[in-house]
């Protein structure tokens, strides 16, 4: 597996894997596969994704140090890129199909709707960590700046899950919304707990050398 990660031409596997639900659903929007309602569809799939790719993310981390498989650090940049992209093709397929990109529209329809500004709120925090998501960023930002800045991560995908919510809400359906929330649990739980075993470990160590 280590061998397999660190392989050449596991990122360009990777790239092409994470690009075929943007296929998918371009090819169903041309062939009209999409279902009845395909704008819908475009959007919900879209939003989808955004969801997935930051639930990646975030796994990352606890898998590479469960299973002791460093080079998992190499892939998650990538998948927060891909998370970017599909929540900048969820927001265009809503201002294209529904508001007919009209900037008017869209900047009264988002204030008055809490799951739309949350929604939008949650894409404009992805913006500087896309932005600084190349080496040459972190050494101008510096490595300790930078890791503060893609912390906000973590309000983003708890502002994805709130927007998911509200979009559930609406049919009283809440059984997908149920598994990113637990997934995320999951994720975030396990930071602070790590966070909280380094505290505790900090402080008895400094409690040994002072005794």
């Amino acid at each position: 597996m280590k061998k397999l990660l660190l392989h050449p031409a596991t990122k360009p596997v990777l790239f092409a894997l994470a690009l075929l639900p943007f296929a998918r659903l371009l090819y169903g929007a041309f062939a009209d596969t999409l279902g009845p309602n395909p704008a819908e569809a475009l959007i919900r799939g879209t939003g989808d994704w955004v969801l997935r790719f930051l639930c990646l993310t975030l796994a990352m981390t606890p898998l590479r140090q469960w299973a002791n498989l460093p080079a998992l650090a190499r892939y998650r940049r990538m998948l927060g890129l891909y998370a970017f992209f599909y929540c900048v093709l969820h927001f265009l397929s809503y201002a294209w199909l529904d508001m007919s990109l009209s900037l008017d529209q869209i900047a009264h329809d988002i204030p008055k709707r809490p799951f739309a500004l949350v929604g939008f709120t949650a894409l404009l925090l992805m913006v500087p960590l896309a932005a600084t998501s190349f080496n040459r960023a972190i050494k101008a930002l510096g490595a300790a700046r930078w890791q503060k800045l893609h912390r906000l991560v973590y309000a983003i995908v708890l502002l994805g899950l709130l927007h998911f919510f509200w979009m559930k809400a609406a049919k009283h359906n809440f059984g997908e919304w149920s598994i990113y929330a637990a997934i995320v649990a999951v994720l975030l739980g396990w930071r602070l707990w790590r966070a909280a075993s380094t505290r505790v470990s900090a402080t008895r160590s400094r409690a040994a050398a002072n005794a």
